[in-house]
């Protein structure tokens, strides 16, 4: 194996480690807080509306947002840790 396919493969196990991460947080957003721990967060309200029903509503869509702004920091950093910035 080449010295350039070390650095792919070790570019592709980060990123897709990144991926995972990410993921697994959005997933707890929208699907743990939205559904699956609605009650309990339905017993603090955030403007009038229970943080429950706002999570599944506003807040995973705005979690998944700052997460694509992450997701691009993240791979920036990669790209130049490993030579693929331009």
């Amino acid at each position: 194996m080449t010295e350039k396919q070390k650095h792919a493969t070790a570019y592709w196990k980060e990123n897709l480690k990144y991926l995972i991460i990410l993921l697994v947080i959005w997933f707890l957003v929208s699907y743990g807080a939205g559904i699956l721990f609605k009650d309990a967060l339905n017993e603090i309200r955030l403007g009038g509306f229970k943080l429950g029903f706002w999570f599944a509503q506003q807040g995973s869509i705005y979690v998944f947002i700052v997460l694509i702004f992450v997701y691009v920091r993240l791979m920036n950093k990669l790209d130049k840790k490993y030579g693929f910035d331009e």
